[in-house]
């Protein structure tokens, strides 16, 4: 498959499957006579929804990194441990987003009834009111 193709499959960017090529994320692709780039299935292994890309991203990068400390094994955990707590502190920021989101909608929700035509929908009223400019 081409390189679009994978990044529909996978819910991604060209230029984000390009990035993890570079990084020594992904195996590299063979490549037909004319340059373009040929994947196969074990390309498209392990990648989640698009919903959760970012995530990912960050993920992999982060385990690339823990990875290279091990060129040198003889040195302290202090850089790893480091790595780890920047990434959980990450993940919460997420988990708080998430929440203050998912508040959100909920309040948005509870302002619209199925009995409403769509002109008196409470969710498009609010909308259109800027209620969901932040997390």
């Amino acid at each position: 498959m081409r390189i679009g193709q994978l990044a529909q499959l996978v819910g991604v960017e060209t230029q984000t499957i390009r990035f993890y090529e570079q990084q020594g994320l992904l195996p590299p692709p063979d490549r037909q006579d004319n340059g373009y780039r040929v994947y196969t299935e074990k390309h498209g292994e392990g990648w989640p929804s698009s919903v959760a890309a970012e995530s990912w991203a960050c993920h992999w990068l982060r385990i690339h990194e823990l990875q290279s400390y091990q060129d040198d094994p003889h040195q302290p955990c202090t850089a790893v441990n480091a790595l780890l707590d920047d990434h959980i502190s990450h993940v919460r920021s997420q988990i708080t987003a998430l929440q203050a989101l998912e508040k959100q909608l909920v309040s948005l929700r509870a302002s619209c009834n199925d009995d409403r035509e769509v002109e008196a929908c409470g969710v498009l009223a609010g909308i259109s009111e800027g209620n969901m400019h932040q997390q």
